[in-house]
């Protein structure tokens, strides 16, 4: 029987090829007595230098083959290299103890990665790789050794590994490597991120997987379902075969549906939209067909600096992204810090639970001015385009009153200077708190759109927190508490004559798009690569056969006797 392994679909598609594993040397060093710190300490200085130049390549190889903005994954490697915190240490212990670099190197280093591993944050936590990255790269350097390369992978294969750092994933040739899987890493890795902008296949935290698979192992990666098959049969290889065959083909032509509408098959008009966090990310967006951006996250722009953005630089940004997609709408999201997204330099108290913490508006109402600068920015860039403004994370009305009111005042400032800005901007909020769906009534009144967070929403709603992997059962989009909420705030927004979107993980769900269309759902906003699927799903809709069948299905029991019911619907297997 064929052997399987199980881990998280981190890049969608197929690849079929024999295994590549990729093992580089893990080098501990032995202490041994520095004759002369001042020569040690010399070669480690050069050591140092030479990784910057090697980083500097990468960063330009891959940005001349992806963008800029992926590019930056190096800016962490180059900051570590740069860190007094880091190297000065490392200088100063092979002095103190008169040692050797290597040993000083991996002892140093050693720390960092225990006290990154160890934080609650999983964004810091992926820092841990950043440094074990830049200590083998100084290692090799300082051994005079070269690192054992993925340009190691000559034919069509499936690397395999225990993790990949931004240095490896940067090597990866798409002409070669058809897929990859690792023991370790997550959705939001740099591998994962990596794969999807090289549309790679792409499975990460297999448990067991270099026990498992030896190189040259003909593998099947099927990085829809999670699943890696050992050694298939021939039976096993020709299906997957044909379902290769079918999802690419099916690839190839949903490009027909770029500048296509949204429409039902009852001719009801829908709008697919873009989650984005960057300015990189608006031309794929376009490309991919987006009728507008349903999410702009514009946390990214405060993070992985070490200070705030300024009016001028975000007004910048702003005025970029409203230009580029004009005269198609966006949605910017005013920040949403806290939770799992931290900013080092505001220096807030630590909590015990961030997640039901000082976060997102909470945080900025607290501190009035990181609202009122944003704020500024994006009145300013209004003129520009299509802008819709949405406050994050609201559980009571008098909330939402404070963040209108610092932006009628800002407002009325800008308009006093002489400042143009424009008459049409929408103003909406995320319903991604129980309390507020179940309040949706009251906030409608107030605001010209709502959109649906569902990944907080689901998390809050079944008490589950989504990086908890012990928990991840609970973590259900179709349970019928959270498509009842979902239905509750649809209904508020149409009686309210308001429109009413979704930009969680859900609106690109190929089971959810049905119940959602049926549901009455206007904008369904979610990654770029999702929207021609999505938009072919739509098309074969019929809303008014579904808003029937979403009022039958609300009434079952269990996430998954909706979900079965919905692929029977569908026509889909099991």
């Amino acid at each position: 029987m064929t052997d399987r392994l199980q881990g998280i679909a981190a890049s969608s598609g197929y690849a079929i090829a024999p295994a590549f594993r990729y093992s580089p040397e893990s080098f501990v060093p032995e202490r041994t007595a520095a004759g002369d710190p001042a020569a040690e300490t010399q070669r480690f200085r050069a050591a140092v230098a030479a990784a910057g130049e090697e980083l500097e390549t990468l960063r330009a190889l891959t940005e001349s083959r992806l963008d800029a903005k992926k590019a930056e994954i190096f800016e962490a490697q180059l900051m570590f290299l740069e860190d007094p915190e880091l190297i000065d240490a490392i200088v100063e212990l092979i002095a103190a103890e008169r040692i050797n670099a290597e040993f000083a190197l991996h002892q140093v280093a050693g720390q960092f990665i225990d006290i990154l591993s160890g934080m609650d944050n999983e964004l810091l936590r992926e820092r841990a790789s950043d440094v074990r990255d830049v200590e083998r790269r100084l290692m090799n350097r300082l051994r005079g050794v070269g690192g054992a390369e993925l340009g190691g992978v000559t034919e069509p294969s499936i690397v395999l590994a225990d993790d990949l750092t931004p240095s490896d994933t940067a090597q990866l040739d798409p002409e070669r490597v058809c897929g990859f899987m690792t023991e370790k890493g997550s959705r939001t890795s740099h591998s994962a991120i990596m794969a999807r902008s090289l549309e790679i296949p792409a499975i990460v935290g297999v448990s067991g997987a270099l026990a498992a698979v030896r190189t040259g192992d003909l593998l099947i990666l099927d990085a829809l379902e999670g699943r890696i098959l050992i050694n298939p049969d021939e039976a096993e290889l020709a299906d997957y075969r044909e379902k290769k065959r079918l999802y690419d083909e099916r690839r190839a032509a949903l490009r027909r549906l770029v500048d296509e509408p949204t429409v039902t098959s009852d001719g009801v008009r829908l709008e697919l939209a873009a989650n984005i966090g960057d300015i990189e990310d608006v031309q794929k967006a376009l490309d991919n067909g987006a009728e507008a951006i349903g999410l702009f996250r514009t946390e990214f722009l405060y993070m992985g600096r070490p200070s705030l953005p300024g009016e001028e630089e975000q007004f910048q940004v702003y005025k970029y992204v409203l230009d580029k997609m004009n005269p198609k709408p966006v949605v910017i999201r005013t920040l949403d810090i806290g939770g799992d997204k931290e900013l080092p330099y505001l220096k807030l108290p630590d909590e015990e639970n961030p997640f039901l913490g000082l976060r997102a508006l909470r945080l900025c109402l607290r501190h009035e001015e990181l609202l009122r600068t944003q704020l500024r920015a994006l009145l300013r860039a209004s003129v520009y385009g299509r802008l819709r403004i949405m406050f994050p994370m609201i559980a009571v009305r008098e909330e939402l009153l404070a963040a209108k009111r610092i932006w009628a005042e800002e407002r009325a400032r800008l308009k006093a200077e002489g400042t143009p800005v424009a008459d049409d901007i929408e103003i909406g909020m995320m319903i991604e708190v129980p309390a507020a769906a179940l309040a949706a009534d009251a906030f409608a009144a107030e605001v010209d759109f709502f959109s649906i967070g569902t990944n907080d929403l689901i998390q809050y709603t079944m008490a589950a927190d989504r990086m908890n992997q012990e928990v991840a059962y609970l973590y259900q989009p179709l349970h019928p508490s959270v498509l009842r909420l979902i239905a509750m705030v649809i209904d508020a927004a149409q009686s309210a004559g308001i429109w009413v979107g979704m930009c969680g993980e859900m609106a690109g769900d190929e089971l959810a798009i049905p119940l959602l269309a049926g549901l009455g759902l206007h904008e369904f906003s979610m990654s770029a690569g999702s929207i021609l699927p999505a938009r072919e799903l739509i098309g074969r809709l019929s809303q008014r056969e579904w808003a029937e069948t979403a009022e039958r299905l609300l009434r079952l029991h269990s996430a998954q006797e909706i979900a079965d019911a919905v692929r029977q619907q569908l026509g889909m297997g099991e």
